[in-house]
């Protein structure tokens, strides 16, 4: 099975796909409520094996195939090329230190790592600085299942924090993470970011998840249900049985990649 690799027509802000021809190029919440960020790329759909590869890496520490993975977000980054300047501060959304524990490991940082390293032999000419600790975030935020894009918006107000604002003034950051759902997570970060003198924020993700409305909220709820953003549900009974299957999967995606 291939990856859902995202194409078609998206916003061109947030990438969410656009069903229809949309006034410049931009979904309705873009248009209504404008980001922080210049635009957000990624490189696949939040679906099938990608969506089996993510929780493998987040949830089974399947760390070998995160190479592959990373080199995927690689060329999502690419996108920007052309648009985003050549020399950004790359930084990680940043889990929360209680998650941080538990996990042991950021999945975002990880991803980032290897892009870079993908990035140096792709594109020698750009000059992309990681910088892991520059935002940290300040609270642990509740459950985003079931809420609609504004309710996840004010349940991220104020949940991120530049360390050092010298860090960051004057300078365009591309802000990295493994999935962007509604936008409310890469929408928070960059406010967070700029407040503190970012001259400019991009968003790279490895997968999209499609935004979803009333008439397809228990799709929403069963697509969101194992994000960073709905914290708990991943450790239930019945698990076992389905990691080998995303094992399984795992193995594929590094023989095939």
């Amino acid at each position: 099975m291939e990856m859902p690799v995202l194409d078609g027509d998206v916003c061109h802000c947030c990438g969410d796909p656009l069903t229809a021809p949309a006034p410049l190029d931009l979904c309705r919440p873009c248009r209504m409520a404008p980001p922080a960020f210049e635009r957000a790329v990624a490189y696949a759909r939040y679906e099938d094996r990608m969506r089996e590869a993510i929780h493998a890496l987040k949830y089974e520490g399947m760390h070998p195939a995160a190479r592959r993975m990373g080199a995927m977000l690689a060329q999502a980054i690419a996108k920007l090329a052309g648009e985003a300047p050549r020399a950004m501060l790359v930084v990680p959304v940043p889990l929360h230190r209680s998650k941080h524990a538990q996990r042991g490991f950021n999945q975002a940082r990880v991803l980032a790592d290897y892009a870079l390293a993908a990035l140096r032999r792709s594109h020698a000419e750009w000059r992309l600085e990681l910088a892991p600790a520059t935002l940290r975030r300040i609270r642990a935020t509740g459950t985003q299942a079931g809420l609609s894009p504004r309710g996840r918006r004010m349940n991220l107000r104020g949940a991120f924090q530049v360390t050092n604002a010298e860090t960051v003034r004057g300078r365009d950051v591309l802000l990295v993470d493994d999935i962007l759902t509604t936008g409310a997570t890469a929408r928070a970060a960059s406010l967070a970011l700029k407040r503190a003198g970012a001259k400019s924020v991009w968003v790279a993700t490895l997968a999209r998840a499609a935004r979803m409305y009333p008439a397809t909220a228990g799709r929403y709820n069963e697509q969101a249900e194992h994000t960073d953003e709905t914290p708990g549900t991943h450790d239930t009974p019945g698990r076992q049985e389905y990691s080998q299957e995303i094992k399984a999967g795992m193995h594929s995606l590094d023989d095939s990649f």
